[in-house]
């Protein structure tokens, strides 16, 4: 009889994962950066920000954007938007105001304090481009930005899965 459990035998062996495709390839570094954003904005004093609400600064930003329109541009619900604008407004980021064009909308307008986040996001995410520019050199990283460019330009077509 055996004296090892069950539990501590080795069973076969657990073959590697295939390499990971597109999806996984771009996920990574795109959390990596969410997360260097995070972190940085709180190393300049922005406390008050959490992980949700960097999806309202998301490139090109809120700015004069009708909140409809920015939770198509981040694929969120209007309710879940509204939620973040709210907390955003209270915090001092924004505020949302009667659009002149159409006085049954609104426009968001960005605070100073709400600018000066949106400089701050955009020199830590030059930060990280500096950073993987000096790990990859500086050809390959122009290579890379080039095709993301390119790949950015089709995925941004409507109809871009035909």
């Amino acid at each position: 009889m055996s004296s090892s459990s069950s539990f501590t035998e080795l069973g076969p062996e657990v073959p590697a994962p295939p390499p990971p495709l597109i999806g996984a390839l771009l996920r990574i570094p795109f959390e990596t950066v969410r997360d260097r954003m995070l972190t940085g904005l709180h190393e300049r004093g922005f406390t008050d920000l959490v992980a949700a609400h960097l999806d309202v600064f998301q490139y090109p930003g809120p700015e004069n954007q009708r909140p409809i329109e920015l939770a198509t541009q981040t694929r969120m619900s209007k309710q879940a938007l509204n939620y973040l604008l709210g907390q955003l407004e209270q915090l001092g980021y924004l505020s949302r105001e009667t659009d002149d064009s159409d006085q049954r909308s609104k426009r968001i307008r960005l605070s100073p304090r709400g600018r000066a986040a949106t400089t701050a996001i955009r020199e830590i995410v030059q930060e990280v481009e500096a950073d993987w520019e000096q790990q990859l050199g500086h050809r390959p990283f122009g290579q890379l930005r080039e095709l993301l460019g390119q790949l950015h330009a089709i995925a941004a077509r409507p109809n871009h899965s035909a």
